[in-house]
């Protein structure tokens, strides 16, 4: 390198550099005060096994007495039925997986398809990404959806228990709209969207270079050691946040919509059961939900399931994984009605390479998999709260009286963004169309404020 060169590639980084500080501090400025929020609702949410386990123990778990058989699964249903209210009819029946555990009954409003092939609609966990659905009207007494809890040993009925009541259900909603319906969450996926910028904007930043280290230095003390461990910890969290920000997106509003769109379009849906499948009456009754369960375990034997009962003389049963903490473990089974014979079958081996990753993915966001998960979220709950807190103390330690404290613009710093950067800023405004709106909105900003020559504060490298 020339001496001419090394001064300009050394301007060209200057510039580089100011202009990624100034994208990442409108990223956390936008982004903060909604993951804040996030972050500790997700706090709550992670330990929702255990709570639940507190709360709803007396009806999840029985004692099994010494010697004796549990019953029929039809005598269970049979007294779940008859203590639902009438008018709803059986959703879903998670017969007991262990020998502690409940039989549990799913009953909701009758479903608006009729007829002979009235059950084709996919059971819940067909596809790992969830579709968007309208606003839930206001719940009553007769259409709420409701779950009955029986004793499998003796049919006894333990309690019914509305859904939306249930701990995990608050703080689902808690989580991901605070507690209000559709209006709230374009908040949160604006948040999300900007909160992935503001880690790629970050881990740029601190990427080494001469006479910065990767990691911080003993004795650092003042701004200058908020800053090493505010990036460190940033980075070093970097991979958990990427998972825990691209799984909340896939099931976000507008940006989730694109990600499903590119999904199809890259053939990389999940599989779906053929339209159209039926069950064609043999002269004899109906498999007995015992009968359709024991078909089920001979098929799948070993994974927990949930069964769906058959919707009319040419319905057909339909099994799934009722175990979220095995994603590997998940299969879709529709069986003939009368005869048990397969109709449609597709387990793990029959997931895209998409369908795979958010199996894995939006469990482990939820922290379903298992005490490490919950303990490995703890840990990032945490380290994303020390980032967003030693983000605003470097803030308002740089911040000087009657000025904004926004990083310095060098001049030519929006010429000098590398292609890479351009490209990927293009694909992510195409898939989250909040964030493109906000960028708009921010341009917009950034044109006033160099009109107006604000002041701003050089950012020390």
């Amino acid at each position: 390198m020339t001496t001419t060169t090394a001064p300009n590639f050394a301007n060209l980084i200057a510039r580089r550099r100011s202009l990624f500080w100034r994208i990442h501090f409108w990223a956390a400025l936008i982004a903060s005060p909604f993951a804040l929020i996030a972050t500790l609702t997700g706090l709550l949410y992670i330990f929702t096994p255990q709570i639940e386990a507190s709360l709803y123990g007396h009806l999840e778990r029985v004692t099994a007495p010494p010697g004796a058989a549990m019953l029929p699964l039809d005598a269970g249903v049979a007294a779940a039925r008859a203590a639902a209210p009438a008018g709803l009819e059986i959703q879903s029946v998670v017969p007991p997986a262990g020998p502690q555990d409940a039989l549990k009954v799913s009953f909701g409003p009758p479903s608006r398809a009729t007829g002979e092939h009235a059950n084709h609609a996919p059971a819940t966990g067909t596809s790992a990404v969830p579709t968007t659905t309208a606003a839930t009207p206001p719940r009553t007494m007769e259409t709420s959806k409701r779950t009955v809890f029986v004793n499998p040993y003796d049919a006894r009925v333990l309690g019914t228990q509305i859904d939306q009541d249930r701990f995990s259900e608050w703080a689902r909603r808690l989580h991901s709209r605070l507690l209000q319906g559709e209006s709230l969450r374009w908040m949160i996926e604006l948040a999300a969207s900007w909160m992935l910028v503001m880690l790629l904007s970050g881990v740029y930043l601190w990427w080494p270079r001469a006479g910065q280290p990767a990691l911080p230095r003993a004795g650092a003390r003042g701004r200058n050691g908020w800053k090493q461990w505010h990036a460190f910890l940033g980075v070093l969290l970097g991979v958990l946040s990427l998972v825990i920000i691209l799984t909340g997106i896939t099931w976000s509003k507008y940006a989730g919509t694109q990600v499903r769109t590119v999904r199809d379009w890259a053939g990389q849906a999940s599989p779906q059961m053929p339209k159209h499948l039926h069950s064609m009456p043999t002269g004899g009754p109906q498999l007995t939900y015992q009968q359709a369960w024991q078909r089920v375990q001979a098929i799948v034997p070993g994974v927990p399931v949930a069964l769906t009962p058959p919707r009319g003389a040419h319905g057909f049963w339909r099994a799934a994984s009722s175990d979220r903490r095995h994603p590997m473990n998940r299969f879709d089974l529709v069986l003939n009605a009368y005869d048990g014979r397969v109709l449609y079958q597709a387990g793990w081996e029959a997931q895209t390479a998409f369908g795979k990753a958010t199996a894995v993915g939006i469990p482990f966001h939820r922290g379903e998999l298992g005490v490490w998960n919950q303990v490995l979220l703890f840990v990032f709950a945490a380290g994303v709260l020390f980032s967003l807190v030693s983000g605003w103390v470097m803030f308002f330690k740089r911040r000087r009286a009657g000025q904004l404290g926004l990083p310095k613009l060098l001049p030519g710093a929006w010429r000098a963004a590398p292609l890479w950067s351009v490209v990927l800023g293009i694909g992510l405004c195409a898939l989250m169309p909040l964030l493109a709106l906000s960028t708009m909105v921010l341009v917009i900003v950034e044109i006033v404020l160099g009109r107006v020559r604000v002041p701003a504060q050089h950012e020390v490298a």
